[in-house]
């Protein structure tokens, strides 16, 4: 690698906001907010979000690229699972068809889907998902060089020091998470769901499918979450009660009850905007697929003020109090981006 490479990135302005979609509702939604761009996937379990009455028929996906790209929007589509042995003409049928319907991308992590990709579209921009857990040169280098890979979706791991560092290293954009749920599982190799219920989001899109959700009321009033036949929570009367996912569950250790993985809150790293915009990265990423089109357009239309504020070379609002409602928990945090502990 010469030294051009290695020296710092050029900034690429502005941020690049990229927004999610689970139905075409909130498509719709997420452009008419502001969004530069949607991610979004088919029904079935091509896209790590299968569940029932979310996602996009090939029908439905045309047609919500056609009102993006009318909008001055791009579509991005997630065929972000890993094939099953056998079954690999259902994720190579789900980039043809993303391709032919238009889209500016698609977010992929199986090589095998990545492969398919690059051979059969050669003109179609290839995002790596988060999936994949790339979050060093070398690995990110290799899915760039074998694939022709543009941009890499980083884990939620790494602190904006590591973020800068790894930008100097690499001719690939980046793309991190700046609000919505949390995930204390290695990127892609979520095993708890698997475990609990035989399905997990980088095999078949599901974590905690409905399927195996039951809630059962206490005989002292509070109610029971159960996820695959195990208690992962228990909810006071009256509060509200939390959908049941083993990271998030509640459990015993130690002599002492609680969130043993990760307790239920929201990254929101809005007043970091200024540093991952320095550190080199190319595009903010929005999570949030099961979320519906309220929540969308609100939290696109926060963070659409801050990118253009920050374009404008004014100073980023604090959105903490504004996204405090639509936050898991009602609380948030920075994640991985300030590592306090180190």
């Amino acid at each position: 690698m010469n030294a051009a490479t290695r020296s710092a990135p050029a900034q690429r302005h502005p941020l690049e906001l990229v927004c999610p979609a689970g139905t075409p509702a909130a498509l719709r939604a997420a452009v008419d907010a502001g969004a530069h761009a949607i991610y979004c996937g088919f029904n079935d379990e091509t896209n790590a979000r299968n569940f029932p009455g979310l996602n996009f028929s090939g029908p439905e996906l045309a047609a919500g690229i056609d009102y993006a790209h009318r909008h001055g929007a791009k579509v991005l589509v997630a065929i972000n699972t890993f094939a099953r042995p056998g079954a690999l003409d259902i994720w190579q049928k789900a980039v043809d068809t993303a391709a032919g319907a238009g889209a500016d991308a698609v977010i992929a992590a199986d090589l095998a889907v990545l492969d398919h990709a690059a051979r059969r579209h050669p003109g179609l921009r290839l995002h790596l998902s988060v999936q994949a857990a790339a979050n060093t040169p070398e690995a990110i280098r290799f899915y760039a060089e074998a694939f022709g890979v543009r941009r890499v979706v980083l884990p939620r791991v790494l602190s904006v020091e590591e973020i800068a560092r790894l930008n100097r290293e690499i001719d690939v954009e980046t793309e991190v998470f700046v609000f919505g749920g949390l995930c204390v599982m290695t990127e892609g190799r979520c095993a708890l769901s698997s475990y609990a219920t035989g399905k997990s989001p980088n095999l078949t899109g599901v974590c905690s499918p409905p399927s195996h959700v039951a809630y059962e009321e206490a005989a002292d009033g509070s109610l029971l979450a159960h996820l695959g036949g195990f208690t992962i929570d228990r909810f006071a009367a009256g509060e509200p009660a939390g959908y049941p996912t083993l990271c998030k569950g509640q459990f015993a250790a130690t002599g002492k009850t609680g969130y043993l993985f990760e307790d239920p809150v929201s990254l929101n790293a809005a007043t970091l905007l200024p540093a991952l915009q320095a550190a080199g990265v190319t595009a903010l990423k929005i999570e949030g697929r099961q979320r519906g089109k309220a929540y969308v357009a609100s939290v696109v239309r926060a963070f659409r003020r801050a990118v253009d504020a920050l374009a404008q070379g004014n100073q980023v609002t604090d959105l903490s109090a504004e996204l405090a409602a639509l936050a898991e928990g009602g609380r948030q945090t920075t994640g991985a981006y300030r590592k306090t502990w180190r």
